[in-house]
């Protein structure tokens, strides 16, 4: 029976996977409610399960056991119902036919959807253009940059028009202005005919940006869930600095309790370290030790808590960007 009160719904789903003849749990158990004409995120390390995840909502993987519903249907039981309402787009895939241009290419999906060729085409013109891809119709996928072909990549899970569009690391692998222009044309979108997004990242402003509401994910559980602003007022206990500093000795560990190194950047010559601090006291400790080491202050300021912040906060950990 379809139940069509919510976009997304899941009770206690889990997978498991046998590798080298261990069992690995990649879920143990996530159940969360997505609401129609959301945009929700799902945010984790690699390997923390988002993709298990959105791979079983979009039908691709089974379930090891629980209950889940997309769009209303019974993802065990009306998979091919929910993918006549759902696309998936995930960062850095490889989809179509590298002999075959862009504009045969996304044609070539339109069929698979069922689209008739005369919308279809009007459509992928428009989003060409829309993406900046109009002078690239006739060139070959595997000419493509890695950029432009995750354009192709997001126009083709547009393409059918879906009231769920679950999108892993859509803007992996583009520039800076062209991921904002996407993220800014998603916004609108998902305002339009109740529809719903799904997104995994692994830009912390980005699922700030986006988002209505988190799911944080570690080791295969929901360890946190809500707003961006919930989730950040998580990390108010805590304080957060952020020092310029001339002369950082790279092997410097800042072994003092209650303070936390959570990220130095390299910039102009000095280094920016961003800083959580149990109490504000901590501070004059953390300046005296890093005077010793030869190092000179430029810049301090006290930050407010970041989505990032949070994370850190709940995982223990930042997410390395670098390995996604």
């Amino acid at each position: 029976m379809k139940n069509n009160n919510h976009a997304v719904k899941t009770i206690d789903i889990k997978r498991t996977f046998k590798k080298s003849g261990k069992i690995i749990d990649a879920l143990k158990g996530i159940s969360l409610t997505v609401n129609r004409g959301e945009f929700f995120g799902v945010l984790g390390r690699n390997g923390a399960g988002k993709t298990t995840f959105l791979k079983i909502l979009s039908t691709l993987l089974y379930a090891t056991s629980g209950q889940a519903w997309v769009g209303g249907w019974d993802v065990q039981k009306d998979g091919q119902n929910i993918r006549e309402i759902i696309n998936l787009v995930s960062g850095g895939e490889e989809s179509g036919y590298g002999i075959l241009n862009v504009r045969e290419n996304l044609w070539m999906f339109s069929q698979f959807y069922g689209i008739p060729s005369s919308i279809a085409l009007k459509r992928i013109d428009n989003y060409l253009e829309l993406f900046g891809l109009k002078d690239q119709a006739k060139t070959r996928v595997s000419a493509l940059s890695t950029g432009m072909r995750q354009k192709m990549n997001l126009i083709r899970g547009l393409l059918n028009n879906p009231e769920i569009l679950f999108l892993d690391e859509p803007t992996v692998g583009l520039d800076v202005e062209s991921a904002r222009s996407i993220r800014s044309y998603l916004k609108e979108w998902v305002k339009e005919g109740d529809r719903t997004i799904i997104i995994t990242t692994h830009y912390m402003f980005e699922a700030d940006e986006l988002s209505e509401r988190l799911a944080i994910i570690e080791g295969g559980e929901i360890i946190a869930l809500g707003t961006p602003s919930e989730l950040k007022g998580l990390s108010q206990t805590e304080h957060f600095y952020e020092l310029t500093v001339n002369n950082f000795p790279e092997s410097l560990n800042v072994n003092i309790e209650g303070v936390q190194l959570i990220s130095k950047i390299p910039q102009n010559g000095n280094t920016v370290l961003k800083i959580k601090l149990k109490e504000d006291s901590l501070l004059s400790q953390l300046l005296t030790t890093l005077n010793q080491h030869g190092s000179k202050l430029e810049l301090l300021r006290k930050k407010e808590p970041t989505l990032e912040d949070a994370f850190v906060n709940l995982v223990g950990k930042s997410i390395d960007i670098s390995g996604a």
